[in-house]
This record gives C-alpha cells, sequence and structure tokens, in this order.
C-alpha cells in the first residue's frame, strides 16, 4: 500500500497562492514559518498519481482546443457511481470554471430580478455575493445552532420557501462552514417543501468526498425522481484533489430542458468550455485518486481531532464543532467576549493565526473563526500553542 507524504507543508509564498498572499494584506512582520488555515485549499503536495498522470498526459498530447473528453465524462460517471451509487448519464455533465460561476449562471437561467434566492446561513460568502450581484433578493434562513452542531429551522425554511417571489435554492452539501452532513430525513424533508413550493434547488456538493467517520453522504437527486428534474447538483475535484487552481467543476443536470437552459446561459454570458488539463486531472483524481484520498481523510479527521482534544484541554472556552464533513472546523470564541475587532486582532496580530473570520459567513457567525484543517499536523499543533499563549496574555 502506497503511503502519502501529509507532513511537509508546502510553502507558497511564491506561487501567488490567493491564501498566503492574504495573509500578508492581514499583518505585516510575520515570522518565516507561519502558514495560513484560511481559504479552502490545502497546503500539500499533490497526489503523485496525478502529478504523473499529467505529466505523462502533457508528453503525449496537443494542447489544442479541446471538447469534453470521453475519459472525462466517463471517470464523472463511474465516480459518482462508485461513491454515491448515483447512476447519471454522461449528457447529463456540464462545466463550468468553478461552482461560484455555475450559481451565476444558474440565478441568470432560473430567475427573475428581484426574485428570492433562498439559503441558509451560516454558509460561504459568495452564495449571499453571487445573488446580490445578479441583482436578486438573498433570503437567509439561520441554521439553529445547537453546540455541538446546527440543525435546519424547517418552520422558518417553510415560511421562506412558500414565498411567492421564492424561486431557487442554494443548498450547501456539506455545509460550509458549520461542518454539517445533511441526513436523508434532513434532505427529505428539504424536498418535499421544494417540490410542494415549485423551487428549484443548486446543490452545492464540492464536499461531498470529505465525510468523516460515521456519517454518510446523499447526492440529492439518489433520494427522489421528482426532485432529480428539479435540482441542479455542482461537484468538483478542488476540494477533495487540491484542485482549485485547474478551474474545473461538473455540473449535472438531469433535465434535458434545464440543462440547455443552463448552457445557453453560459453561452450569452461568455462562460468558457472546460480546461483540457482540468478535465485530464479530474479523470485522473477519479481513476486513480482513491487512496491518496482516503489518506487525506484519516489526516483531516486527526486535525479535528487533535484541535478537539486540544481546546478541551488547554482552551476550553473555544466550543469546537463537530466535523461530520469538509476540512472546515468551526470554532466558537464568543465566551471570551471580545469584540470583533479584538478577536481578529489577537489571531493575526499576536498569534499569526490567520483564519476565516465567522461574520463573514452571515450574522450567525460574529464570535466564530473557521479553520482550515488540510494541513501536516504539526503545523496545526503549532498554530493551537501560539493561540494558547495569545489568549494566555489577554486574559492576563
Amino acid at each position: 500500500m502506497q503511503t502519502y507524504d501529509f507532513d511537509t507543508l508546502i510553502n507558497r509564498q511564491t506561487q501567488s497562492s490567493k491564501k498566503w498572499e492574504l495573509m500578508h494584506t492581514w499583518a505585516t512582520d510575520i515570522p518565516e514559518h507561519i502558514s495560513p488555515f484560511s481559504v479552502a485549499d490545502a497546503d500539500l503536495k499533490t497526489a503523485p498519481e496525478i502529478v504523473e498522470g499529467l505529466q505523462e498526459y502533457i508528453q503525449q498530447t496537443v494542447l489544442g482546443y479541446t471538447t469534453m473528453t470521453p475519459d472525462y465524462k466517463k471517470a464523472i460517471k463511474q465516480w459518482n457511481k462508485d461513491q454515491f451509487n448515483w447512476d447519471i448519464e454522461e449528457e447529463w455533465i456540464s462545466t463550468s470554471p468553478g461552482i461560484v460561476s455555475a450559481l451565476h449562471s444558474a440565478i441568470y437561467a432560473f430567475t427573475q430580478p428581484n426574485d428570492n434566492v433562498l439559503i441558509m446561513t451560516p454558509v460561504y460568502p459568495q452564495f449571499k455575493q453571487t445573488v446580490l450581484h445578479t441583482g436578486r433578493t438573498v433570503l437567509a434562513s439561520s441554521l439553529i445552532n445547537d453546540f455541538p452542531t446546527y440543525h435546519i429551522d424547517f418552520q422558518d425554511l417553510e415560511e421562506k420557501m412558500s414565498l411567492k417571489e421564492t424561486t431557487l435554492m442554494i443548498l450547501c452539501s456539506p455545509h460550509n462552514p458549520v461542518g454539517r452532513v445533511w441526513t436523508k430525513e434532513e434532505l427529505d424533508k428539504i424536498i418535499s417543501l421544494a417540490l410542494t413550493y415549485d423551487v428549484l434547488i443548486v446543490s452545492d456538493e464540492i464536499h461531498y468526498d470529505l465525510i468523516m467517520p460515521n456519517h454518510t453522504h446523499h447526492v440529492l437527486p439518489t433520494l427522489s425522481k421528482e426532485i432529480e428534474q428539479k435540482c441542479i447538483v455542482c461537484t468538483a475535484p478542488s476540494k477533495s484533489f487540491n484542485l482549485a487552481g485547474l478551474q474545473i467543476s461538473s455540473i449535472i443536470i438531469p433535465n434535458e430542458t434545464l440543462r440547455e437552459r443552463f448552457t445557453h446561459t453560459q453561452l450569452i454570458h461568455g462562460v468558457p468550455s472546460a480546461n483540457m488539463i482540468g478535465m485530464q486531472a479530474t479523470a485522473i483524481a477519479y481513476t486513480q485518486g482513491k487512496q491518496w484520498l482516503e489518506a487525506f481523510l484519516a489526516l483531516i479527521w486527526t486535525n479535528h481531532l487533535t484541535v478537539k482534544d486540544f481546546m478541551e484541554t488547554h482552551l476550553p472556552k473555544v466550543k469546537v464543532y463537530a466535523l461530520q464533513g469538509t476540512y472546515l472546523q468551526w470554532l466558537d470564541f464568543s465566551a471570551y467576549g471580545f469584540s470583533t475587532t479584538t478577536l481578529q486582532n489577537l489571531l493575526r496580530q499576536d498569534a499569526f493565526v490567520f483564519c476565516n473570520e465567522g461574520y463573514t459567513f452571515g450574522k450567525e457567525g460574529y464570535g466564530f473563526e473557521r479553520l482550515n484543517l488540510a494541513c501536516p499536523t504539526s503545523t496545526l499543533i503549532d498554530a493551537l500553542h501560539r493561540l494558547k499563549d495569545s489568549l494566555s496574555r489577554y486574559e492576563h
């Protein structure tokens, strides 16, 4: 069995990494050994299967104009069957440079100006921004904070879904940042409401491979033939295999009418066709990367337990939420009573621990931080000790 190097942190200072560049806008005089825990990508070596496969592909391939490749479509179809028992047809697959781009296209295609687009908050900030950019109205249903997890407020969700102006819902499944993997029962309720009130669901399932022990991810259309015809599923290898820079997402739309409208909207908005290197990297990841992914998941679970144990032992005021899916750890610092500015300055200027501020995910996130676990465990432990030392200084 192959072993993988998850102990080496890749220093991305000279790679134009968004995460690393952000760090240097947030603080100055950052010690050389510091790395950030914000943007959701991994500072780890790329799976060797993908590196070697791409090297071979590039040596043998003309890098000219390319349509969607058979290897790519076959790999998407087989991966979804093997991982989620989801039988898809190759013609259901569209591509997008990213899921945010796909959300723009879907909102333009299936809603009218000033329609409500429903989201469940706290949630990935680009959901709200995308809705606003397209001239639609954000309608937020707050999740119920029931530490160590969150639940859906179905009464509130129904009230908002029943409004005639609500025509589309963006579902985050698994949910970023709270780490929930929605149960079949929860998804069944969402499906029932969507069908009752004729609301199209765009299901962002970019984290669907990142499921922690004792949890099962259900791809939305596998639960109902009716919702299969009333949903769009957005997936990508970006999080699972750390390929975000290749700008490739698979947008799976079983309903032919919806699919044609979606691709037409992409066309009129000038959305480019898929990148051939991205398609090949996806095909390699989905056909050769399962062993690497399993090792990566083991690292994430170890890192979650590391944070949980450390906080319980050294910083019991910090609430560590259960991680069911994603590699994004949701942390509650509100027991300290810090203002947003104080908490931000403590982490960034004193501890040099660079997370995503919780308030950026919605009003429910004030006092929270989102910590990226996709890093070597030793790097994480160093950051936790810096955090402990900083909080100790502030408390005395």
